[in-house]
C-alpha cells in the first residue's frame, strides 16, 4: 500500500511539473529559428547563466522534430554539477531586451551532465517515428509547435563560484530534424482547342485526391500518370529529394492519333492513295483503317494498318541485304 501511494505521488508530481508555469528572469544571449534552409542548424556560444529563444519556421510540413546539441568544453568536467540547463515552452512573452522575466512552464531542468557532448530531440508531431538511442535523449511527448517559441537557459547550481566557469562557454547548436517526404507539385496544361477536359492523376498508381495541390511523397524514385478519356495518358519518372518540393509541368495532347515515318529522303509516302508531305513533325491521322504505300524507284511495299484513338504509330522502311557464306 506504501508503494502504491509513493507512485501516485510521483504520477502527480510529474503532472503538475508539466502543467506548472514559473516566472524565470534571464539573460537574452541570441533567438534562434529552427529553418529548413539551414539543415545544419544554428550555433550559439553561451555563458555560465545566458539564454536562447528557439522559434520554428511557418512551414513545417517536412519537419517533424528539433533538436538541441549543448557541448561542453573540457575545462567543463572538474566542475560538473555546477550549472543547470532548462527548457521552457509556453512562454508569455518572447523579449527583444536583455534582462527579462518570462512566465513559462518547465520541460527540462537537469544539471549538465558529467560528458561533453549532450543531445535531445524534441519531437513537434504526435506520430513522429523519432526513436532515441544511447547516444541521444527523445523527449517521450512531443512539444506541439503552438508551444513555441521555447526558452533554452542555463543557471548556476552551486555557491562558491569559480572564475575559470565564468569565462567558459558552451557551444549550443538547434537544428531541424526532417521527415523522409518532399512534396510534388504537378503544373498541368490543357490544350487551347479542349481546355475542360477530364483528367484521374495517379502517383505510384495511387489515386491523388487534390491535382492542383501539393503533395507530400516520400523522398525517392516515384511514377506520375495521368489518364483521361478526352486526352493521351502521360507518363513522368520524378525523383522526390527530403525536405524539397518539386515543380512537374505535363502538357496534355489530344487523342488524334500520330504517325511518324522513317524512310529515305527519295521515299514517296501515300495514305489511302494520297500522297504524304514529309515533315519533321508526327503526321495527324484519322482513326480508322487505312492502307500506307511506301514507294522508292520501282520497289513499293503496302501495309493496311488500323489507327486507334491516342496511339502514336511509327512506319520504318527497311531495305535489308543478307550475306550468307557456303
Amino acid at each position: 500500500m506504501k508503494n502504491i501511494k509513493i507512485c501516485a505521488f510521483f504520477v502527480l508530481f510529474l503532472l503538475n511539473s508539466a502543467l506548472y508555469a514559473e516566472k524565470v528572469r534571464v539573460l537574452i544571449k541570441d533567438r534562434i529559428e529552427v529553418n529548413s534552409d539551414m539543415p545544419a542548424g544554428v550555433s550559439v556560444s553561451l555563458a555560465y547563466n545566458d539564454s536562447v529563444l528557439i522559434f520554428l519556421q511557418h512551414d513545417l510540413r517536412f519537419i517533424r522534430g528539433v533538436e538541441l546539441e549543448f557541448t561542453a568544453p573540457q575545462t567543463w568536467l572538474p566542475y560538473q554539477g555546477s550549472i543547470a540547463f532548462g527548457l521552457y515552452s509556453n512562454l508569455d512573452s518572447a523579449p527583444l531586451t536583455s534582462p527579462a522575466e518570462i512566465e513559462c512552464t518547465p520541460v527540462i531542468f537537469d544539471p549538465i551532465p558529467d560528458k561533453i557532448q549532450t543531445v535531445y530531440q524534441i519531437p513537434l508531431r504526435v506520430r513522429h517515428g523519432l526513436r532515441g538511442t544511447p547516444y541521444l535523449t527523445l523527449l517521450k511527448s512531443p512539444i506541439l509547435p503552438e508551444s513555441f517559441p521555447l526558452l533554452f537557459r542555463l543557471t548556476p547550481i552551486v555557491k562558491g563560484w569559480n572564475r575559470e566557469i565564468e569565462t567558459m562557454r558552451f557551444q549550443f547548436n538547434v537544428k531541424p530534424i526532417f521527415s523522409d517526404e518532399g512534396a510534388l507539385l504537378v503544373n498541368v496544361h490543357r490544350p487551347e482547342f479542349l481546355p475542360n477536359g477530364n483528367y484521374t492523376m495517379l502517383i505510384d498508381d495511387h489515386l491523388v485526391e487534390n491535382p492542383g495541390e501539393e503533395a507530400l511523397v516520400r523522398e525517392g524514385e516515384h511514377t506520375l500518370t495521368l489518364l483521361s478519356s478526352d486526352y493521351r495518358t502521360e507518363n513522368r519518372r520524378f525523383v522526390i529529394e527530403r525536405g524539397k518540393t518539386l515543380n512537374l509541368s505535363v502538357t496534355l495532347q489530344d487523342l488524334t492519333p500520330l504517325v511518324i515515318f522513317e524512310a529515305p529522303a527519295l521515299a514517296r509516302i501515300f495514305i489511302d492513295n494520297t500522297s504524304v508531305m514529309r515533315t519533321a513533325s508526327p503526321l495527324a491521322i484519322d482513326p480508322g483503317v487505312h492502307d500506307i504505300r511506301i514507294q522508292l524507284s520501282d520497289y513499293t511495299i503496302i501495309k493496311t494498318v488500323t489507327i486507334e484513338k491516342g496511339k502514336t504509330y511509327r512506319v520504318a522502311f527497311i531495305v535489308d541485304m543478307q550475306v550468307s557464306e557456303e
